[in-house]
């Protein structure tokens, strides 16, 4: 990530959820002009980043062995904050819950998942 990527408070990933990890990549693929790159999410499944060029614009991984069942279909959001860990203490603190503890994510950083007091999901991340 760069620039304000790595700023607190600021929307620094995005990231698609899908159940046909190759018809996303056609899709976004021929939309977008995105190429992808190869690599593995934290379960060892395929995960594709999304490429506009030298840049990073996106993730893409099948919700099937990465989430749960319940979890939608959706493009993820992720928030950029100083200390992940203290993060997911103050969201319980003001009334949220957290959904996936604070995880690493190899060569990437620190994540987790959180609901705001109405239900919505984010993701929080501190970047290495």
């Amino acid at each position: 990530m760069q620039g304000s990527s790595r700023e607190h408070g600021v929307f620094s990933f995005n990231e698609l959820i899908t159940s046909d990890l190759e018809s996303a990549k056609k899709f976004y693929g021929e939309l977008f002009g995105w190429e992808f790159r190869e690599t593995e999410t934290i379960y060892g499944n395929l995960y594709l980043v999304a490429m506009k060029g030298d840049k990073v614009v996106a993730g893409m991984m099948l919700r099937e062995g990465n989430v749960p069942d319940d979890v939608p279909l959706i493009w993820d959001q992720y928030v950029t904050v100083d200390d992940v860990d203290a993060s997911a203490r103050k969201v319980l603190e003001i009334g949220g819950k957290v959904m996936l503890p604070p995880t690493d994510i190899e060569g990437v950083g620190r994540f987790c998942v959180v609901l705001d007091p109405q239900g919505v999901g984010l993701n929080l991340i501190t970047y290495v």
